[in-house]
């Protein structure tokens, strides 16, 4: 089994890492921190490449995954787990920018993650094309004016994508996780139900992979709260919501 999986230096990407290496899986990981790469790398049983890149940098990227499919005769699975997550507030001029970043690192990165490896997928008609979304994106949450709407997006395109790819062999699967113990969310100052280890997700993610779901929401608990907020009207949602603790703003680099 041949993976290639983005965003893999720490917090879901590095535990999906472990787990995919633990099942015997060939790897291509993909971060901008070269330092935490090539020490996840070392912890791995099996052949590992990695490639030190920002996945915003597309040219980059796509040599990557090119060059990831021709050392390993073909990948298996796809993961296009890299993301960032701020407060973004839209009335603070200095925020678009960092919107800007959110939408970038969240969604266009994923196409570009995706892009090179459907063409010998398709010509083998066989492949797994994984997109990692969030509950968040799910309704848009206060604060969260970027990272909600990049995830809503995420999660719309890989629909289209799944749709369009319907019938080549080439499969995608959406994971949309919900609060899991990581560096992201260790800074959101309110209450995280059904708080999920990384390690925990990253076995029932991997298990979703490989029997291809189209769409699913870890933990289970949060598919049911996800299920509620879709059909919750306007005026509860609004109230449910309102005066709710933010996610500090910080600049992005």
């Amino acid at each position: 089994m041949n993976v290639f999986l983005t965003g893999a230096s720490s917090g879901i990407g590095a535990a999906m890492a472990r787990e995919f290496g633990r099942r015997g899986a060939r790897l291509g990981l993909v971060a901008r921190r070269a330092d935490a790469l090539r020490q996840l790398a070392a912890e791995m049983p099996g052949r590992c490449d990695c490639y030190p890149l920002d996945v915003t940098d597309h040219d980059a990227l796509i040599a990557a995954a090119q060059d990831f499919e021709a050392r390993c005769g073909g990948t298996d699975i796809v993961v296009a787990n890299a993301g960032i997550s701020t407060g973004i507030l839209t009335e603070h001029q200095e925020d678009l920018a960092g919107f800007e970043r959110v939408i970038a690192t969240n969604l266009i990165a994923a196409a570009a993650t995706f892009h090179p490896f459907i063409a010998p997928m398709r010509a083998r008609r066989r492949g797994t094309l994984v997109g990692i979304a969030s509950v968040a994106g799910i309704r848009g949450l206060p604060g969260s004016e970027a990272y909600s709407p990049s995830k809503a997006a995420l999660i719309n395109y890989c629909e289209s994508l799944r749709v369009g790819l319907h019938g080549t062999g080439v499969r995608v699967v959406t994971i949309a996780p919900g609060f899991i113990r990581t560096p992201m969310t260790a800074e959101n100052p309110y209450r995280m139900p059904f708080l999920l280890e990384p390690e925990d997700f990253a076995r029932k993610a991997v298990d979703a992979m490989l029997r291809q779901t189209s769409y699913v929401v870890i933990p289970w608990q949060m598919a049911i709260v996800a299920k509620l907020l879709r059909v919750l009207p306007n005026w509860a949602f609004d109230r449910l919501l309102a005066g709710r603790a933010r996610k500090p703003r910080r600049t992005l680099g």
